[in-house]
């Protein structure tokens, strides 16, 4: 299996540490961010790793070169301006693919903080994705989607937060113009064919997009 670690975003909230830094290299005790995610790739046997880039996106390929350093193959999709997470994703294809096989791969966002990867397992046939949702953090407390027997899908109701971690299938993007995308849209038209597929992430989750959660996710770290 293939990974990507969607590293484009600006991280406005970020700031002023990201005024100088991309945000998935924002240290947390002294580890930039997305080490952490390499890492646990390299340590699942996940060697083959895509990381997009747009804001100053050479700091990320100067520091983490071609990935022999963590035992890992990296690839780097540059991207001019940020194509969001759908445009971004679809871009990267060509170096996702395995061939012409549909071999779903991995996504995490850059930004965010686990402290394992969730159990990753074969997708049912008739799925595109299986997106790992987390309980609503307090800065996001209406969630995103539902989920139950193992399908998530819109609702009103028990809505959780999708975590930023998800097996996608080459041919989710098949029909998806070039350029900048969101991806929820996307997962949304999917959603009602009944074809994205999910579960709950166990572990500890932290969206580490503002300086103050940078602090707490550093002070549990270190407790």
């Amino acid at each position: 299996m293939k990974a990507m670690i969607l590293a484009a975003g600006r991280g406005e909230r970020l700031r002023p540490l990201t005024d100088t830094l991309p945000k998935p290299l924002v240290p947390v005790l002294g580890k930039p961010l997305i080490v952490y995610h390499i890492e646990k790739l390299a340590a699942v046997g996940i060697v083959d790793i895509v990381i997009n880039h747009a804001w100053l996106g050479q700091k990320l390929v100067e520091a983490l070169g071609d990935g022999s350093a963590f035992g890992v193959k990296i690839q780097y999709s540059a991207e001019t301006s940020a194509l969001e997470t759908g445009g971004g994703i679809k871009q990267a294809l060509p170096m996702l693919t395995e061939g012409d096989t549909d071999t779903p791969f991995l996504v995490i966002n850059g930004d965010v903080f686990i402290d394992s990867l969730p159990a990753l397992h074969l997708l049912d046939e008739d799925a595109l994705a299986h997106l790992w949702l987390v309980p609503n953090p307090v800065q996001h407390p209406n969630g995103d989607f539902c989920l139950a027997n193992a399908k998530v899908f819109e609702g009103d109701e028990d809505k959780f937060t999708f975590s930023g971690i998800g097996l996608y299938r080459p041919s989710l993007f098949k029909d998806c113009p070039d350029g900048a995308f969101a991806l929820a849209p996307l997962l949304r038209s999917q959603m009602a064919q009944n074809r994205i597929s999910g579960a709950m992430y166990r572990g500890y989750w932290c969206d580490v997009g503002t300086v103050e959660r940078l602090q707490v996710l550093e002070n549990k770290l270190s407790a």
